[in-house]
């Protein structure tokens, strides 16, 4: 059958306007909410099934404890995630390297090879942010001061691992006790685009900083925030959510917030779905 020039004009502003909604549909959310597996009290590969219950688009996944090899670099452990993401349709939003706290990422001999690991772990599983943690023995200050023999070490290490992060497409996320001032300068030091802070909204407030503030100086160099009040709900607790919504909003973030929320009445599915539909809410997101 002939085709009209008209008829073949309609048909090709038709066929880019599918093509253009259907990009659409394929583009990610600016915001996608996430959950720790140690907060939902659901490691391992089974936390995905958790995280789908809780009405969250993904899981935060711990890479294991203090080893030569970390459980996450086992890519038959690995492969269980993947199985578990294509029958639930949850995402990792990111890993998480919590063992720092009790294994400093900044003296212990391993760190390196730790670091290389989950690098190349994050890589495989699809995700893009890996929480690097400073707590506990892993803390980056005494008091109010710095470590500074520690920062040297912790930025000499950095350095080594920053170019294959950058290569994979991976970002390594700082998460501390410092300010937005401090963590910038060991960013400048490193001198990497794939080193970023992994930002904890109540953490921030407890060390005392004006967290608005700190986003709004940290912006494009944030790769993923924390969600969490204390024994409380969101928005029942004392971080002034409202305020740190504007200012993600200010400084136009995409991505994943993570939430690592109590369970105050010990229903843990349910008060997951309820700080869930607070953040939502907070950034009225479908």
């Amino acid at each position: 059958m002939a085709v009209t020039r008209r008829e073949f004009i309609v048909g090709a502003a038709g066929a880019a306007l599918a093509a253009r909604l259907l990009a659409a549909e394929d583009k990610p959310p600016r915001l996608r909410l996430s959950a720790c597996d140690w907060s939902l009290g659901a490691g391992g590969p089974g936390g995905l099934e958790t995280a789908k219950r809780c009405s969250l688009q993904g899981l935060e996944a711990a890479v294991g404890g203090a080893a030569d090899s970390l459980r996450i670099a086992d890519p038959a452990y690995r492969q269980q995630y993947k199985d578990a993401m294509h029958k639930t349709g949850i995402a990792v939003s990111s890993t998480a390297m919590t063992l720092g706290n009790s294994s400093p990422l900044a003296t212990d001999p391993r760190a390196v090879a730790w670091l290389n690991q989950t690098i190349e772990a994050t890589k495989d599983l699809g995700a893009t942010a890996i929480l690097m943690a400073f707590f506990g023995k892993g803390d980056l200050r005494k008091g109010k001061e710095l470590k500074t023999d520690e920062v040297d070490a912790l930025v000499a290490r950095l350095k080594e691992v920053a170019p294959k992060a950058k290569e994979l497409g991976v970002v390594l996320g700082l998460e501390n006790t410092l300010s937005a001032r401090d963590n910038m300068a060991i960013m400048d030091r490193v001198g990497s685009e794939a080193l970023q802070v992994y930002y904890d909204c109540r953490n921030s407030t407890d060390n005392g900083y004006d967290v608005p503030t700190e986003i709004r100086a940290l912006k494009g160099r944030i790769c993923q925030f924390h969600f969490k009040d204390g024994g409380s709900y969101l928005g029942q607790g004392v971080v002034k959510w409202e305020a740190v919504r504007d200012a993600i909003n200010d400084i136009a973030y995409q991505g994943w917030l993570v939430l690592e929320t109590s369970c105050p009445s010990k229903d843990r599915d349910a008060d997951f779905r309820k700080n869930a539909e607070y953040v939502r809410k907070l950034f009225s997101l479908a």
